[in-house]
């Protein structure tokens, strides 16, 4: 039996993710490109839901743009706390997490609602790590650039590969 024969179903998945991956990239850049200069909706968005959420527990939490436009503050009392980047907006992540599942296996039922159902799952871990950075800043601005950088990131990708799990172990099993 030749190597490619005994390699075929990694490279035909590695194959599939990355050329996957490349062209949600590409869309995801024509996204951006059409904010002209401004902070995209999705950005706007998750930063918007994030100080709701702080918000409701907090006084005088507010949003607006930075002044290059191209990210958002969450302030609070009128004071600049937490910039929210086109990078913070979940958006990447959530490429990577559909195109492992579409590599992975068939488009059929279970991906038609698994897909939409980790989407959300990040989306709501993401929220949650912004909602931490913000009181990081507040409490411990020395520890943010480690929070930031690795902590909350291994906090999103271990959703991720949680998410992944499952769908590998008990959805797309059955």
């Amino acid at each position: 039996m030749s190597l490619y024969q005994d390699f075929k179903p990694s490279i035909l998945f590695l194959a599939k993710f990355i050329g996957l991956y490349i062209v949600l990239n590409v869309a995801y850049g024509f996204y951006l490109d059409a904010s002209k200069g401004e902070a995209d909706v999705m950005t706007k968005w998750v930063t918007e839901q994030t100080a709701s959420i702080i918000d409701a527990y907090q006084d005088k939490i507010a949003t607006g743009p930075k002044e290059d436009l191209k990210s958002i503050f969450i302030y609070k009392d009128s004071q600049a706390i937490l910039s929210v980047y086109e990078g913070c907006n979940g958006l990447n992540v959530m490429v990577i997490f559909v195109s492992f599942l579409i590599a992975y296996g068939k488009i059929g039922k279970r991906m038609l609602w698994f897909i939409p159902l980790g989407i959300v799952v990040i989306h709501l871990f993401n929220i949650l790590r912004i909602l931490l950075l913000f009181h990081v800043t507040i409490s411990m601005p020395d520890f943010l650039y480690f929070s930031h950088k690795y902590l909350f990131t291994a906090f999103i990708y271990i959703a991720v590969f949680g998410m992944w799990a499952l769908w590998i172990f008990k959805v797309n099993e059955k």
